[in-house]
């Protein structure tokens, strides 16, 4: 199957799914989701869904759990939104990337504020 076809189906399932999780799903478990990405096999036949979820851990895992178990009502979903042969098989996959990239500012931030008072030393001595 062409590669440019399978990734325009790639970005309109990201979409889509982006819509469903913000205003279709009603499981209070679902927190802070931004879907990043999903990958599909070249025979759109499985999709893996990358997710970010925010929060604390216990809110993370909750979230977690309201997520897979509403992947039956997400593939029906999409089933009647993109016609497709086959309606995918779906999963979700954590994305770390935006955490990781979170806790690099954060130390970049710690290393200028650093740098910024070995070059103004202070005025207390």
């Amino acid at each position: 199957m062409s590669q440019l076809r399978v990734e325009k189906v790639q970005e309109l399932m990201k979409q889509e799914i982006s819509q469903i999780i913000l205003q279709e799903l009603k499981d209070p478990r679902i927190g802070f989701v931004t879907v990043t990405s999903v990958e599909c096999t070249g025979d759109l036949r499985e999709a893996k869904i990358y997710v970010s979820l925010m929060g604390s851990e216990q809110q993370v895992k909750d979230c977690w759990a309201g997520l897979t178990s509403s992947l039956g009502f997400i593939r029906r979903e999409i089933g009647k939104r993109i016609r497709l042969r086959f309606t995918p098989e779906l999963s979700f996959a954590l994305d770390k990337s935006l955490d990781y990239s979170a806790h690099i500012q954060e130390l970049l931030i710690k290393i200028k504020a650093e740098e910024e008072e070995k070059a103004n030393p202070t005025e207390e001595q």
